[in-house]
């Protein structure tokens, strides 16, 4: 065995949780809380459209 293999099968498993776990729960998490934000402030503004008269 290599002196670098170790450092290879972290980078790996490393890069693996980044892109098969991290980037998909932080994109479910920002998407939904955007939608939770507008969601709250629509509850406090109304609705969007023309203003009622």
């Amino acid at each position: 065995m290599q002196a670098g293999q170790p450092g290879k099968r972290r980078e790996l498993i490393l890069f693996l949780f980044i892109t098969v776990v991290l980037f998909p729960l932080l994109s479910v998490l920002i998407v939904g809380g955007y939608g939770f934000a507008v969601w709250i402030y629509q509850m406090i503004a109304g609705p969007p459209g023309p203003p009622v008269q």
